[in-house]
């Protein structure tokens, strides 16, 4: 099964608002995605209850998984946004807006 580890950017973590924008696009992927922090079992990342219960903090490696055509492709899109600041990336959004 592939995998990929990255470190998470988001000055929260996964909380709230960046937990919300990365389980929507887990969701959005066409097979199913895992996301896994140290040697714990690996949680639905398409659900938003799932991911919070982590409690991933800034900083924290993550692991997803991802088994099916075209997994290798969504674990590098997902890993990229898990490693941006998407806080930071939320506030240049609202102050466009």
């Amino acid at each position: 099964m592939p995998e990929r580890t990255v470190t998470v950017g988001s000055r929260s973590g996964l909380h709230a608002r960046s937990a919300k924008l990365f389980v929507r696009a887990a969701s959005a992927q066409p097979v199913p995605v895992r996301l896994r922090v140290g040697d714990r079992p690996a949680v639905d990342a398409r659900s938003i209850l799932a991911v919070l219960t982590q409690r991933v903090k800034q900083g924290t490696e993550v692991t997803l998984e991802a088994d099916g055509e075209g997994a290798e492709q969504v674990l590098a899109a997902l890993a990229e946004l898990l490693g941006r600041d998407l806080d930071e990336e939320g506030e240049g959004a609202r102050a466009d807006g």
